[in-house]
């Protein structure tokens, strides 16, 4: 108890003090100078120490450029949701819509809300804009959904009580930076090789010392259940390790969290990543469908789905989509083999302006975690040594499911939409076409050399019916349109019936010749 009583009066101090920091910042906007960050940081020193003065505006600049961020990506979205809106309105009310853009409204009354809603977003965004060129954003130690989670005590079944407990956990500052050659690579907050805590204790609080120099110990011990032989390595070693220490107020426990910068893997050229093959993965909302490709573009073995779930909170899926990957990585390093993902972006998709009705659509590209996902998958794929080939997603899951689906299913496996993805995603890694497409004719365009190598469905005509002329560049000789009815010769302008169509029969030979 008396270690967790220290903790809560650092905790509280430092977070007082990031509070005011953090408001100082924000207030300075685009003014902001090393004169100033000097200042700060001198003010910061005498109520704490230099290294604490240091994690508090670090931190402080993370979380200003990180709400200057979000606030850019707003801008975006309301600029493309009025762009949307715009293009929508100067089109007649129920014309169709194309691929890459959508049409008309489908009524009046559609027609007349989307132009207050015009009017709605233009506001906002004059008004963010406004606030970007002014340096002003918005930032909430503590969380911004916490806060709201004030006013609606009963919906989120807590007590005014239990809601202030949390507020102070998530409003603490206890985190240091490493420092590379310094004791167990950090200062401020040191944790030795056996497991043991110690805290530099703020200026104020140096009473609460139970150790020399100012410093506090913890009773507890700590264990690294995760690369905890990779930390003991870099604390064994005076390598810099970065230290996070908060409260879980719902589980009443204490977590401390290292972190420390792995060294950039190196580029492994394409050639190199595609020697054995390659695994091709198609991303879903539930589930990373993935199928083995060798270097030649044939699927290999069975194909593999890793499920995540990706409802409750933020850590929970965020686990789920670490447990799929690791999943996915430990396979691909069993083999020896890269992975092929496709580069999604599904940012201007999102928005309602584009999909307004099509909300289960909505709803499911906002749910696959696109961003999470790829961000992850890189960096743990470069701590095992895995090459990662991100290609175009263009008609990877269309041509898919329209070329590979059918001849990849068999009596004893039914293959999905997803699977034959993760099989075109692979070829296109792999430098192969998607698309099976009709051979070329030989040279003199005959048929001694039998069927075309495409698999042929039961309507097409086989070798001895009429067979159209295909335009394009292969004959370079036929515009494209023309030859379009060759086998029918009825619709060529020629006087009489072809002779093909033509009704006759054949006279009896004569016998005695």
């Amino acid at each position: 108890m008396q270690d967790e009583e220290v903790l809560r009066l650092v905790g509280d101090h430092l977070g007082a003090l990031a509070s005011r920091d953090l408001k100082t910042r924000c207030a300075a906007g685009l003014d902001h100078a090393t004169e100033q960050w000097a200042e700060r940081k001198r003010g910061l020193t005498e109520e704490s120490s230099s290294r604490w003065a240091g994690s508090i505006t670090k931190t402080t600049h993370g979380q200003w450029a990180l709400a200057r961020r979000g606030q850019l990506a707003h801008i975006q979205s309301l600029g493309a949701g009025a762009a949307t809106i715009t293009h929508r309105l100067s089109l007649p009310v129920g014309e169709r819509g194309s691929k890459k853009a959508p049409g008309g409204y489908r009524t009046r009354q559609e027609w007349f809300a989307k132009t207050r809603r015009l009017h709605m977003l233009a506001d906002r965004l004059e008004a963010v804009r406004a606030d970007r060129e002014a340096g002003r954003v918005c930032v909430v130690r503590g969380g911004k959904r916490l806060l709201n989670t004030r006013h609606h005590l009963d919906a989120a079944q807590l007590t005014k009580e239990q809601w202030h407990t949390r507020w102070q956990a998530g409003r603490r500052f206890l985190q240091a930076d490493g420092e590379s050659g310094k004791r167990f690579g950090n200062e401020t907050i040191r944790v030795t090789s056996d497991g043991e805590v110690s805290i530099k204790l703020p200026a104020p609080l140096a009473y609460l010392a139970n150790a020399p120099h100012g410093r506090y110990v913890l009773a507890a011990r700590v264990v690294f259940a995760h690369r905890g032989e990779q930390w003991r390595d870099r604390v064994t070693a005076n390598r810099a390790v970065a230290y996070r220490i908060h409260e879980d107020a719902l589980r009443g426990r204490w977590y401390l969290t290292a972190s420390w910068t792995i060294p950039p893997a190196k580029t492994v050229p394409l050639t190199a990543a595609r020697a054995n093959g390659l695994i091709g993965v198609d991303t879903n909302a539930d589930h990373l469908a993935a199928w083995r490709l060798d270097p030649h573009g044939n699927p290999v073995g069975e194909p593999l789905r890793f499920d995540y779930d990706l409802t409750g909170t933020a850590a929970h899926r965020d686990a789920q989509v670490r447990h799929a990957l690791i999943r996915l990585l430990h396979w691909a390093t069993r083999h020896h083999l890269a992975i092929a993902v496709e580069d999604l972006d599904f940012q201007t998709e999102k928005t309602r302006e584009k999909h307004g009705r099509r909300k289960r659509f909505r709803k499911l590209i906002s749910g696959m975690p696109v961003s999470r996902l790829r961000a992850r998958l890189v960096s743990m794929a470069a701590e095992l040594g895995i090459p990662v080939v991100a290609v175009d997603p263009a008609y990877t899951s269309r041509w898919g499911a329209q070329h590979w689906q059918n001849p990849l299913t068999s009596k004893n496996r039914k293959t999905t939409r997803h699977d034959a993805a993760a099989v075109a995603i692979g070829r296109r890694a792999l430098g192969h076409p998607i698309r099976r497409r009709t051979a070329p004719p030989p040279g003199h365009r005959s048929d001694e050399q039998g069927h075309r190598t495409v698999q042929t469905a039961s309507v097409t005509p086989g070798r001895e019916g009429p067979r159209p002329r295909i335009p394009g560049p292969r004959t370079r000789s036929v515009r494209a349109g023309r030859g379009a009815n060759a086998g029918n010769q009825d619709t060529q302008h020629r006087s009489g019936r072809p002779a093909e169509h033509e009704s006759w029969q054949q006279d009896s030979l004569s016998l005695s010749l």
